[in-house]
């Protein structure tokens, strides 16, 4: 739960408190990337050696935040050769540009690395030296729908610290673990105080980038999130999904580039003279994905596997976790080459 302490960090004295945190941690920061198809710019994460390169995102980074904790690919077991444990020399990271999809998603993987039957070690390392600095999304982007997600354009919890930009004067920062409490002491007397009149425009620019989220969602009529769970379990023959799917080339990408996506393979590789054990990144929407033994394959076709995407992020989490496995950040949306909108399939349920 994030503490009332809010403090004020002007514009000047950002790049002498990142200079502080550099030396210690591996910092990464968003980057500016070149927009595609004359939309917006996207931002991807970067390791900061230069604190003038600092950027602050105005919306969510093209990679999901899992990526710093389940890499697409990653050793787990190394047989005939050194290692096989967790490596405890795992160096400390701080993450900035984390939004509030990203957190909300983020609260999925920590539902299945951490709180199954045992906890993934390796997810908990990085866990514990990830010290994630979220910020407000002062714009959004047009695949953007956190709202009607039940979510927010700006984080109310799950960080250690978050930024909120104060036009270009500075920054906001609400302190919300012990962890971002020691962020701020690294940068001592950068921090000052905020006022009331510094807080009053933090609570003006978010109702304001909530007024204009809505007035870009209303057109879109998507169904109530809390409808969504009987949508797709009442569709489950419907024809959506063989609409939707005629479209669909089984890349992955859907999965890959979603925040609550979390299902691995495990795999060998021969490296040296030792045998390792390594997890990759798996899709639902590959063919194989289902398929056992013996060949038997319950999701053999495309619109099985589209609706049993569907169904564990509206009916599964829903289910046992309380919460759908979507947090409106639309990633799925930009990277489909078969131009499939998560938010038209759901529309497309209701219809049919």
């Amino acid at each position: 739960m994030a503490s009332s302490r809010v403090l004020y960090l002007d514009s000047s004295r950002v790049a002498q408190w990142l200079e502080s945190l550099i030396g210690e941690y591996a910092v990464f920061v968003p980057a500016e990337k070149e927009p595609d198809r004359g939309d917006k710019r996207d931002y991807s994460f970067q390791r900061l050696s230069d604190p003038s390169d600092f950027t602050f995102n105005p919306y969510r980074s093209v990679e999901p935040l899992k990526s710093f904790f389940t890499p697409y690919i990653e050793k787990v077991a190394d047989y005939f050769g050194e290692g096989g444990d967790v490596a405890e020399t795992e160096g400390r990271s701080v993450v900035f540009g984390v939004k509030a999809c990203d957190l909300a998603a983020h609260r999925v993987q920590d539902y299945v690395y951490l709180e199954g039957v045992a906890e993934d070690p390796f997810y908990r390392l990085k866990r514990d030296n990830t010290i994630i600095v979220s910020g407000d999304c002062p714009d959004f982007k047009d695949v953007c729908f956190c709202l009607a997600m039940d979510g927010a354009p700006y984080p109310e919890t799950g960080f250690d610290l978050n930024l909120s930009p104060l036009d270009d004067q500075g920054f906001l920062v609400e302190c919300g673990s012990e962890r971002g409490e020691e962020l701020v002491a690294k940068g001592g007397d950068c921090f000052v105080p905020a006022g009331e009149e510094q807080l009053a425009r933090r609570d003006q620019d978010r109702r304001a980038i909530v007024d204009g989220l809505n007035a870009h969602l209303q057109p879109q009529e998507l169904p109530p999130c809390d409808n969504l769970q009987a949508l797709v379990n009442d569709g489950m023959e419907k024809e959506t999904w063989d609409r939707f799917a005629l479209t669909c080339v089984e890349c992955g990408g859907c999965n890959f580039i979603c925040d609550t996506c979390h299902c691995f393979l495990l795999s060998d590789r021969v490296s040296g003279s030792s045998n390792q054990k390594i997890r990759l990144w798996d899709s639902c929407q590959y063919k194989n994905f289902a398929r056992v033994a013996g060949g038997a394959n319950p999701m053999a076709t495309r619109p099985e596997r589209l609706r049993n995407r569907f169904l564990k992020k509206f009916d599964f989490f829903v289910e046992n976790m309380g919460e759908p496995a979507c947090c409106g950040c639309g990633r799925c949306i930009e990277v489909c080459p078969g131009e499939i909108d998560i938010r038209e399939v759901l529309k497309g349920l209701r219809d049919d």
